[in-house]
């Protein structure tokens, strides 16, 4: 296994080094640059603040710079918040995406895999059908329509949770549920298929024959071996939900990254975007790796060399 994890390690080092020069001459490739606003900078102005950032360097000059700089810790200047670098808003604002990314991620395994389960043991009765239709609904809803709808009901009119902002535990509720409420019902939806497939091998059925008990066949049996492919969605769905968190940090109006990566490409501030798709791409890869090590726990029969 630690030879695996090191392997694994180890590939994650040019997979990072494409992403970044794909991403870097990506966005050099984009018209306009960063100091090209609506009201037109003067030349002398503009051609001073390239000169001090190194634009007006070749294209594999600046990649070799920022390369040597970010092995360093620097992931360099923020071009739109000058008084800022991107290390101080990846510092700042990152661990707020990240925890609500693992609350949401929380409430999807919460409330989808219970759901699965029930719905799957109960086929084709009427629990099995308010827990698809849930399942369809949290589905069919997006973010942007089901925040508000929360907000709404839980905060104004019953008056129970704050309306917005971050800083406490009450503030969190409404986000975690709004941004995890669709990827449980995905969870759940697969965890029904994958305990409907399970629940009909034959191993079940001796285990039943045996006098297990129903909980016992149920969750020692059916359930692990039911949750690999659960598993395996569950990776990449928390670096989804702790990237993908824009829309609901705007509708909560939560200080995360989402605001961040979206106004520096807009603002064409090459450093963030570099600095925040590194970091984000980081995030998928350690979250797929945690995955493959959980393989090895679902399912002993699986080794890695």
């Amino acid at each position: 296994m630690l030879n695996y994890i090191i392997r694994r390690v180890l590939w994650a080092i040019p997979v990072l080094l494409i992403i970044s020069l794909v991403t870097f001459f990506l966005g050099h490739a984009i018209p306009g640059g960063p100091f090209d606003k609506e009201k037109p900078v003067p030349a002398e102005i503009k051609a001073n603040l390239e000169a001090y950032y190194g634009l007006d360097d070749p294209l594999w000059k600046q990649y070799t710079d920022y390369l040597t700089n970010v092995l360093h810790g620097d992931f360099g200047p923020s071009y739109s918040s000058r008084s800022r670098t991107v290390n101080d808003i990846i510092g700042e604002h990152f661990p707020v995406s990240a925890v609500l990314g693992i609350l949401a991620v929380m409430v999807a395994m919460v409330v989808g895999i219970p759901l699965g389960m029930v719905s799957a043991l109960k086929q084709n009765t009427y629990l099995d059908y308010f827990c698809m239709f849930f399942a369809l609904l949290g589905v069919s809803v997006p973010a942007m329509t089901l925040g508000p709808v929360l907000v709404w009901f839980f905060a104004l009119k019953l008056n129970l949770l704050p309306v917005a902002r971050w800083g406490t535990w009450q503030q969190a509720i409404l986000p975690a549920f709004t941004l995890g409420i669709g990827s449980a019902a995905l969870l759940a939806r697969l965890t029904r298929a994958s305990m409907l497939q399970v629940i009909r091998e034959d191993y079940i059925r001796t285990a039943r024959a045996k006098g297990v008990s129903e909980k016992n066949v149920t969750v020692h049996h059916a359930l692990k071996n039911a949750l690999i492919p659960v598993v395996t969605v569950i990776g990449p769905l928390f670096a989804a939900l702790v990237t993908g968190s824009l829309i609901v940090e705007q509708i909560f109006a939560i200080p995360g990254c989402g605001k961040y990566f979206v106004t520096s490409v807009t603002n064409r501030d090459y450093p963030v975007v570099l600095g925040i798709m590194l970091l984000y791409a980081l995030i998928i890869i350690i979250a797929n790796l945690l995955v493959d090590i959980a393989y090895s726990w679902i399912d002993p029969r699986i080794r890695y060399s």
